[in-house]
């Protein structure tokens, strides 16, 4: 595996490639790996000739009061993981690299509506910083497809959304969550959980599931996700959001919709988690 931080050293590699006729698949990360990303470097190699992880904690997507500082950083395992997977290219760019006239003199990327509310409504800015790196990656990589979680629902909806705007040829991919034993979805903010916390954040993907339940055996939605929020409230989280929408454009649900998604965001002590299950209003 090489590991480099050089923009040009990319482009060499990848150039050569494109020359052999052969496909490249991108997949970005802030670190601190866990069986997730692995996942979708797994689907990565599946798809395309070649696999290039980028490694960045990118500043523009963090808002002041926001934990960039203490975000954890962990390089040497990252990059034993990546190369067992089979990565070819980890690319490792510093914040000098990405932002060199600073983030007060970026030219910026922003997606309207959709990145608005959720998650946006709660982290002004954040999806900003999301679709601006995204697109520089996205430039200097030059793949033909790139892999998100689906953990992140509304970060994918957004790049695929920017994607389409501004006719990028490149096909992005959205790989099922990966779960703990419990159910709780895998996250790197996982790690600033106790013990306690860990075993209490399983609660939220149960919530969930209690709501798809009661939406497909005929209860009105916003009835479910009352009794949710009480339920969440009473394990312990305070709830930032928890809403059923429709699952094709992230717009509030309607009656006529069929293809839905609850997602929520919750705080578990100083902890902010997301998750979010894709639902038939029917069930099978």
């Amino acid at each position: 595996m090489i590991t480099t931080s050089a923009i040009s050293t990319i482009r060499e590699h990848v150039n050569a490639w494109r020359r052999k006729g052969e496909t490249v698949a991108f997949v970005p990360t802030m670190g601190n790996l866990h069986r997730g990303h692995i996942a979708l470097v797994d689907e990565a190699k599946k798809r395309a000739d070649h696999v290039v992880v980028s490694i960045f904690v990118n500043p523009m997507q963090f808002s002041a009061n926001e934990d960039l500082d203490n975000y954890p950083r962990t390089l040497a395992q990252d990059s034993e993981q990546l190369m067992v997977a089979g990565t070819e290219i980890l690319f490792t760019p510093t914040p000098e690299i990405m932002y060199p006239k600073g983030l007060a003199q970026q030219t910026f990327v922003e997606v309207p509506d959709i990145g608005d509310q959720l998650c946006g409504a709660s982290r002004p800015g954040h999806f900003r910083g999301v679709a601006t790196i995204v697109t520089k990656l996205f430039n200097i990589v030059q793949p033909d497809i790139a892999l998100f979680g689906r953990k992140d629902f509304q970060q994918l909806m957004i790049i695929k959304t920017m994607v389409e705007d501004l006719s990028m040829p490149i096909d992005v991919i959205g790989v099922e969550t990966i779960r703990e034993q419990s159910g709780l979805a895998m996250s790197s903010r996982n790690g600033y959980l106790t013990a306690d916390e860990k075993y209490l954040a399983a609660r939220l993907k149960q919530v969930l599931d209690n709501i798809i339940h009661a939406i497909q055996h005929g209860e009105a939605a916003q009835q479910a996700i009352t009794k949710a929020e009480r339920d969440l409230i009473s394990a312990g989280f305070t709830p930032d959001y928890l809403q059923v929408r429709n699952a094709n454009t992230l717009h509030q649900a309607t009656a006529a919709d069929t293809k839905l998604i609850v997602i929520a965001a919750a705080y578990l002590g100083k902890t902010r988690l997301i998750d979010n299950v894709l639902f038939s209003r029917h069930s099978n």
